[in-house]
Parts: C-alpha cells; sequence; structure tokens
C-alpha cells in the first residue's frame, strides 16, 4: 500500500525477470542429470529409496521423545508477536533485485561464510536464492530486536528461536537449492547421494548427529590413557589416582571434579592435549572422580548427593594419603557445586580440608547465564520432565541443546557436509569426547534448572541447603583460581567473573582465550589462543579487560605457579602415592568401568 502504480509495475516486472533467470539456471543446472550417458539416476533414486524402506520397516528412529524436544521450539515460535513489516521487506527486496540483475549487479552483496563458496554467485538463481534469504534472515531478526514492551528474558528466548529457525531454512541446507551438493553429485554420480542417506540413516537409528569417525577412538585405547587406577567406587562415581612420573611430588594432592554431564576425559583426550598428564608430570598427584552416568537406579539422585559424593572423594584421599587437606578443581556444573561444597564445609568448621580450590568455567551466579537460560523456563521444564519418564535424561537432549546454542558450526555445517555432500567423517578426539553422552539424574537436573538457572538462589545467603547444611557463599575463604574463556557460550565470561564477587577469600581470576573446551584444554606445548591477568582491584569484567596484560599461549603454567604458591611442600612419590604398588588394594585400571557404561 502507497506505491505509486509504476513503481508497483517495476517491482512486479523485477519478479518476472528473478523467475527467467532462476529458470534458466534450473534448466542448465539440470542438463547433466538429464543426459543417459552421464548416470544412470533412475538406479541412484531406487537405491535411496530402498535405502530409506528398509530404514522404516527396521522400525528405526530418533532419540524417543524427540517430538516433544522440538515441540519446545515451536511453543517459543507461537508466542512471537512479530509487526507486519511486508513494505520494509518489499523495498528492500526491489532493492535486493535490481543489485543482482540491474547494472550495479555485483555490488553490496550481503556476506555470510555459509555462502563463500564463488559458486553461490557464478549463477544468477544462486545468487538471488541466498541473498533473498541473507535479506529476509536481516528482517526477521531486526523485527525482533525491536520488539518492545516484553520482559528481557524473553526478549532474548525469542531472538534465540526466531535465530534458530532462520538457520536452519538455509538454502545450503536442501540439496536442490546448493549448487555445491548438484555438483558433487554429478560428479560421484549419485555415490554422494548414496552415502549422505547412509550417514542420515546412521544418526537416525542412533538418535544422534554424528561429529566424527564413530570408529576412529576407543576409550582406554587412544584417548583416556594417562595410566592409573580406580582406588575407590560409589553408585555415583569411581576415583582415579594416576600414576606419577616424577620421584618427588607435592604434598599436596590435587581431586578435579569434572562435568557429570559429559566423560571426565576432556581432560585426558590424548598425551599432547592432557590435562592430567601435564600435571603428572610436574609433580602433582592427581585424583580424578568418573561419574557414572545415569539410569533408573539414579532416580533419587539430587544435588546433594553430588556434594556428598565431593566431599566422600575429599575424605578418601586424606586418609589413603595420610593428608590433612587436598587442592581441588571443578569444571562447569562441579564447580558449581564445588563452591557450594566449600560453603558447607566452612560452616561444619572443616574448610581447611580443601587447600585451595580451582573453577575451569564455572558459574555461581545464573543472572547472565547466557542462551542455556532460554531452556529453564517453566515449558522448557516441563518438557524436560516429559523426556525424563524413567528418571533420568538420556544424554542425547543435552547434546542436542549444546549443538543447538552454535547450530550452524555444530548441527548445519554437519548436515551439509555428510548428509548432502557424503563426505566422510574427520577423525577428531574433541568431537568424539562431545558425542560421548552421559544421561542425567531427572531429579538433579530439573531443580538445578529451577534453582540455579531460573531462581539464581545460589548466590541468596541460607536460600538453598544441601545434606542438611544451608549454603552460604559469602563463607568461602578458600584461595581461589577462577578461569573464563572469553568466547564462552556455556558459561559466559561475565557470568564466571561474578563468582569472585561472592567469595570471602583470595581470588585469582584469568580470561583465556577460546571457549568452554578449548579455553580449557590448551596445553602449553601447542601455543594457541592467549589469557589476560591483572592483578589490580576491579569491580566487573570490563575492569578487569581494561587493565589486564595478554600473554600469549597457555595460562596452565601461570595456574601451577599459583598452585605451588598454596603450599609448595614436596614428598617422595611411593607408597599410596604409588597406586597398586606393593600392599594397596586397587579396584581395576584407568581409566575404569564407569566411563563405558552408557
Amino acid at each position: 500500500m502507497g506505491d505509486s502504480p509504476d513503481k508497483g509495475t517495476a517491482g512486479m516486472e523485477l519478479f518476472r525477470q528473478a523467475l527467467k533467470v532462476q529458470g534458466d539456471a534450473l534448466d542448465a543446472m539440470l542438463k547433466p542429470l538429464a543426459d543417459p550417458r552421464a548416470t544412470d539416476w533412475s538406479e541412484i533414486s531406487e537405491r535411496l529409496r530402498r535405502q530409506w524402506q528398509d530404514f522404516q520397516q527396521g522400525q528405526g528412529a530418533a532419540a524417543p521423545g524427540a517430538a516433544q524436544w522440538l515441540a519446545l521450539l515451536s511453543s517459543w515460535g507461537e508466542q512471537l508477536p512479530l509487526p507486519g513489516p511486508q513494505k520494509r521487506m518489499w523495498d528492500s527486496g526491489v532493492a535486493l533485485w535490481e543489485s543482482l540483475l540491474g547494472p550495479k549487479s555485483g555490488e553490496a552483496l550481503r556476506q555470510d561464510r555459509r555462502f563463500a563458496d564463488p559458486k553461490w554467485r557464478e549463477q544468477p538463481l544462486y545468487a538471488v536464492l541466498h541473498q533473498t534469504y541473507l535479506m529476509l534472515a536481516e528482517q526477521m531478526l531486526g523485527a525482533v530486536d525491536k520488539l518492545t514492551g516484553i520482559d528481557p528474558d524473553k526478549h532474548e528466548q525469542l531472538r534465540f528461536a526466531v535465530r534458530t529457525l532462520v538457520d536452519a531454512l538455509s538454502p545450503d541446507h536442501f540439496p536442490l537449492t546448493n549448487p555445491l551438493v548438484i555438483e558433487r553429485a554429478v560428479e560421484t554420480k549419485g555415490e554422494s547421494l548414496v552415502k549422505g542417506m547412509a550417514h542420515l540413516i546412521a544418526d537416525l537409528e542412533r538418535g544422534q548427529l554424528t561429529h566424527t569417525d564413530p570408529e576412529a577412538f576407543k576409550v582406554g585405547e587412544n584417548i583416556a590413557v594417562t595410566p592409573g587406577k580406580v582406588v575407590h567406587e560409589s553408585r555415583l562415581f569411581q576415583l582415579i589416582q594416576y600414576t606419577p612420573t616424577t620421584d618427588r611430588v607435592l604434598a599436596v594432592p590435587l581431586v578435579i571434579f569434572p562435568p557429570w554431564i559429559n566423560r571426565f576425559y576432556i581432560l585426558d583426550l590424548n598425551p599432547a592435549k592432557s590435562f592430567v598428564r601435564w600435571a603428572v608430570e610436574q609433580g602433582i598427584t592427581v585424583f580424578m572422580c568418573s561419574w557414572k552416568s545415569a539410569d533408573a537406579s539414579m532416580a533419587d539422585v539430587v544435588w546433594d548427593d553430588y556434594i556428598r559424593a565431593q566431599i566422600e572423594a575429599i575424605e578418601v584421599i586424606r586418609a589413603r594419603l595420610d593428608v590433612p587437606a587436598v587442592n581441588a578443581i571443578g569444571y562447569c556444573v562441579a564447580g558449581t557445586t564445588l563452591a557450594a561444597t566449600l560453603a558447607i564445609l566452612d560452616r561444619r568448621g572443616e574448610a581447611d580440608k580443601v587447600k585451595s580450590a580451582t573453577f575451569f568455567t564455572a558459574q555461581v551466579d545464573f543472572e547472565k547465564a547466557g542462551e542455556l537460560k532460554h531452556f529453564a523456563d517453566d515449558a522448557g521444564i516441563a518438557t524436560l520432565a516429559r523426556l525424563s519418564p524413567e528418571g533420568y535424561l538420556d544424554g542425547r537432549y543435552m547434546a542436542a541443546t549444546f549443538n543447538l546454542l552454535r547450530g550452524n558450526d555444530l548441527i548445519w555445517s554437519y548436515v551439509v557436509n555428510h548428509y548432502l555432500l557424503g563426505q566422510d567423517y574427520p577423525a577428531f578426539d574433541m568431537l568424539h569426547w562431545n558425542g560421548d553422552t552421559a544421561n542425567l539424574p531427572a531429579k538433579w537436573h530439573q531443580a538445578y534448572l529451577k534453582d540455579l538457572y531460573r531462581d539464581n538462589l545460589l548466590v541468596q545467603p541460607d536460600r538453598l541447603a544441601a545434606d542438611g547444611t544451608p549454603i552460604d557463599l559469602r563463607r568461602v575463604r578458600t584461595p581461589s583460581f577462577i578461569q573464563a574463556g572469553r568466547e564462552d557460550h556455556i558459561a559466559p565470561p561475565e557470568s564466571v567473573w561474578r563468582t569472585s564477587e561472592h567469595f570471602a577469600g583470595p581470588v585469582k581470576f584469568v580470561l583465556a582465550g577460546s571457549g568452554h573446551i578449548a579455553g580449557v584444554v590448551n596445553p602449553p606445548p601447542a601455543n594457541k589462543y592467549q589469557y589476560w591477568i591483572n592483578d589490580a582491584p576491579a569491580a566487573d569484567l570490563a575492569a578487569f579487560i581494561a587493565g589486564a596484560q595478554e600473554h600469549p599461549g597457555s595460562w596452565w603454567p601461570y595456574w601451577l605457579e599459583w598452585l605451588r604458591e598454596q603450599d609448595p611442600r614436596e614428598v617422595p612419590a611411593k607408597g599410596k602415592r604409588l597406586p597398586g604398588g606393593k600392599g594397596d588394594s586397587v579396584i581395576e585400571d584407568a581409566p575404569g568401568r564407569y566411563v563405558r557404561m552408557r
């Protein structure tokens, strides 16, 4: 409305031109497929049909409850009060087509790495297609940004939902609208499509997207191979003690609490990347908690149980080595739990059992917890409850959630490469770990989302209690080392920084390059990324960064220097410091049984 007849006529003419260009390009694209000398496409079509038919007859299916999980996104979309930006889209579309088809063709095109290949610009069909998509995506996200009068958290949730939808509709995700897929199919005489279908069916059968060659890695054979023994076992965890490689070790041992959302061996991927192996080589007696993947027998497990498990591990180590205290590391959710454990120990008069605490990308204040908060509203929590009928949440749902936070990188690029292009999977240990999912106790998970992500109760003194003891983080006086990842989307650095504001004891904060995983797993020999330190008082993360000094490479040696400052005493690496030695009763070799349990 409001456009002159001349302008409307010109706009329709541009539509007609665009349609003619698409038709001509489509004819040219399909000519090789119509050439009977090139490929017997009927045979390829029949092979694809049989693959799918065999899968359906075998009653293959995605992860149980996937439709309910996906319904969560739909519920967000239904709440979206988008204004009608039709005229703005029309005007932008006219300008786009004038740019692509007119005398100024090629100028001011929108850029996106998904369409970086020249083939997206060589044929007008694909140029119009991907540029129109980018224009519409820009308009949709812009409309959400301009919404007013709604809760800020709801606003961010809606933007996330629209971005997820927009990403899913990208033309590179569909075989007939992706020039690279068409070219690959012609080059391989259709074998790429057959191979891609096999990849898709395999993933549907296992209920999970594959990121890496599933046969490339075996736990205990080429990942999680640092030598050690399982020296203790409970219903929740196995405690691994690693074999020393130095004659003398620090008197205070180190216990690592990894997140039970994933397997422990992110810190022991291979000898070159292993934090565990590196720490052992620095003369540290290292213990690791290997958490059990939840099953129906763990339906009653709550946060109290994980806090008791951390205290149990500390007590076992103190008794085993006859030492008064341990150093402790908590990674992600296990770091959040370690903060609560420290507060409980202090209230019980037992704070001296932990000499120092290190937190890898861990949050205690969830006000700025990032995009995971989108799944912690009432609708999200109710959906997760429906997905846990046997008392535990299948780990594949959590894997899908984390992948969704970086959909283009962790979902759609793999759909294109392995389903549409039929490429082989790479052999990448970090991605193998990412797909090696662990189940979660449903009661713990739902309470964690409600109490911490939704209601942010952990930073409210005595609002939460565990094992009969109220939790007040202001009581934590244990010297603490807090590490955050600059690009972390799971535990944003601003959120991690806030941990330092709630403890009473001395805190060392380090901002590392990269994100939630690579920011932590950054061995010194790799000489990758960087880290920032600032010993001056800082009111917030912005002030810390403003006065911080950048250092190249890994922050691990800096942490080791800090750890030695807490207690530099050393003792001989003998007796119970050498697990499985003479007179020492152990359960089994590392990495133990729990890490292999599905």
